[in-house]
């Protein structure tokens, strides 16, 4: 057994394969895959060291209570945060379903989403498609990319150009819904004081 998994690594045309799949596994990988996560988490922690450093400790606190308040209260800057955090949030979603769904390549690679970025009903991916794997893929897998994104659909779409990058678009809201439903009083039945015939 361990005689063939040797030959078959040795045989291999692709022997780079399997180095990126332990690279994409590793401690490496997972920072990674966590960038943006990380370094929101060491850009507040720098900023909370440095202002810590210029002010008093109870003026670190009332600055930072005061700037929580206005991110969550300001519409503006609070559909802001939400909107990468939904970003960052599909990143992972989209990776997690295409290793579920199995759209990777025979070695384990995963598609290389390439951009992440929030339209006005979610977001837009900008996916890189390795050798293996195409639009069709997606288009065939959208229902399980919307319910793995929390999204009402996903919308996939070939580029143009070059056929190896798909332009994901998942929908979370619809902009041209109405707000206010006014129901109608046909589905109730006759109107009172009057016999039905």
């Amino acid at each position: 057994m361990a005689r063939s998994s040797a030959r078959a690594r040795k045989d291999t045309p692709y022997p780079l394969d399997e180095m990126f799949v332990q690279v994409h596994r590793s401690a490496v990988g997972v920072l990674w895959r966590f960038r943006t996560e990380m370094t929101a988490c060491l850009a507040a922690a720098a900023g909370i060291w440095e202002l810590d450093k210029a002010v008093t400790a109870t003026w670190t606190v009332v600055i930072l209570t005061v700037s929580a308040v206005a991110i969550t209260v300001l519409p503006q800057t609070r559909r802001q945060v939400t909107r990468r955090v939904c970003c960052t949030l599909s990143r992972h979603r989209i990776h997690r379903v295409c290793f579920e769904t199995r759209m990777h390549t025979r070695s384990g690679r995963l598609p290389l989403v390439l951009r992440i970025f929030p339209t006005e009903v979610g977001e837009r991916a900008i996916i890189w498609c390795r050798a293996g794997i195409c639009a069709e893929d997606f288009e065939l897998n959208a229902a399980e990319i919307a319910a793995a994104c929390y999204a009402r659909q996903a919308r996939i779409e070939g580029h143009r150009r070059w056929t190896q990058i798909v332009i994901l678009d998942i929908v979370r809201r619809d902009t041209l819904a109405p707000h206010y439903v006014i129901p109608s009083g046909l589905a109730a039945g006759p109107p009172p004081g009057r016999a039905a015939s």
